[in-house]
């Protein structure tokens, strides 16, 4: 099957103890409108899920960790044969939720870096001692051999801390360094004015490639920035060698840019299943529907794979089959999620020629 639900994540709670800027889900510790789904119906959706499917599926937030039975719902998918992973904002990562990740056979753990020290961080994640409970959750993970990736989110407010992110990022011994560029979606509509713009956008791709060229231990990749695909196809050109890309075993793979509704997507807490993360839109509520016929038969996930529908550049590009733009931030910033990827400054051969 050409698309295939390899990725999953899974909002098990909107609650979160911290309140960060760009944060999709606008959570707070007080459940409001949005209550946390009970245990039996996580039990009957990862059913729904495993009827079709054997998706890597990640439980996530708001802060997963303030739900008494996440560690019971990851022993449940263990048991039925996926791959759970968590992300976690670890703040509050204990030496007893360790021995937990280790019980239920979480196999993968998300942390969050925003900032190479306190300050920066703290201020993203809106939090004095996010940074430092982040930092005491990595050691934890590190005396108890629980292998742990970091992801971080950049806005014109952190960028110029990313080469000492990184860094940091491959001093505390992480498998993966995931960067992402924001989706103004969520709160994160709040720091639309702090979005890197366009011409600093590929320079900080550019950067990307070099580094990740020379990387030998750490894995990276850019996520919701899909024209690193293009960038990348366009300088191995430039110099002549073919590019290969490590996967991980808990990760989509491939070296496609944006996957949503085509290998990934999101099941919210509501059972709304959207295309990803970032992508306020939904296909269906496996509430209502079985996940394979969300999956198969939704026009949102079919209008998505069908890359002849794209329009403006992308729709012209020839390097549509390998980036695709956004969808999601095409949708946030333009109301339509097929619109051109608003922060690729890249003109298609196509356009140039015609323009002769």
């Amino acid at each position: 099957m050409e698309f295939e639900p390899k990725w999953i994540a899974w909002e098990t709670t909107r609650r979160c103890n911290l309140k960060c800027v760009h944060c999709r889900s606008s959570s707070e510790l007080e459940i409001k409108g949005h209550p946390d789904f009970s245990h039996q119906q996580a039990l009957d959706i990862i059913d729904n899920i495993t009827a079709y499917a054997s998706p890597v599926l990640v439980l996530s937030g708001g802060e997963p960790l303030l739900r008494n039975d996440i560690f019971d719902i990851a022993q449940y998918g263990t048991d039925k044969g996926l791959r759970m992973c968590l992300a976690t904002n670890g703040t509050l990562v204990t030496r007893d939720v360790c021995q937990e990740i280790k019980r239920s056979d979480i196999k993968m753990v998300s942390l969050s870096l925003d900032g190479a020290n306190a300050q920066t961080h703290d201020n993203f994640r809106d939090q004095q001692g996010a940074f430092e409970g982040t930092m005491q959750a990595i050691e934890l993970f590190k005396s108890y051999d629980i292998p742990f990736l970091i992801n971080s989110s950049f806005t014109t407010r952190n960028k110029d801390e990313i080469p000492e992110i990184y860094k940091l990022v491959k001093e505390t011994g992480a498998t993966a360094w995931y960067m992402f560029m924001i989706v103004p979606t969520g709160r994160g509509e709040d720091v639309t004015a702090e979005l890197i713009p366009e011409d600093i956008y590929d320079e900080i791709l550019e950067w990307h490639y070099e580094v990740e060229k020379e990387e030998n231990e750490l894995l990276m990749r850019p996520t919701c920035a899909p024209h690193y695909y293009r960038i990348v196809r366009q300088k191995a050109k430039e110099e002549g060698v073919v590019h290969t890309r490590r996967n991980l075993k808990f990760s989509t793979g491939g070296s496609k840019g944006c996957l949503a509704g085509q290998l990934i997507c999101l099941i919210d807490v509501d059972g709304e299943v959207l295309p990803c993360s970032y992508f306020a839109k939904s296909a269906g509520n496996v509430h209502q529907q079985s996940f394979k016929e969300i999956w198969e038969e939704s026009e949102l996930f079919l209008n998505l794979r069908d890359f002849k529908s794209y329009k403006g550049s992308c729709g012209q590009c020839e390097y549509l089959n390998v980036c695709g733009g956004c969808r999601a931030r095409s949708h946030a910033m333009t109301g339509d999620y097929l619109a051109p990827e608003p922060f690729c400054s890249y003109i298609p051969g196509k356009l140039k020629n015609s323009n002769k």
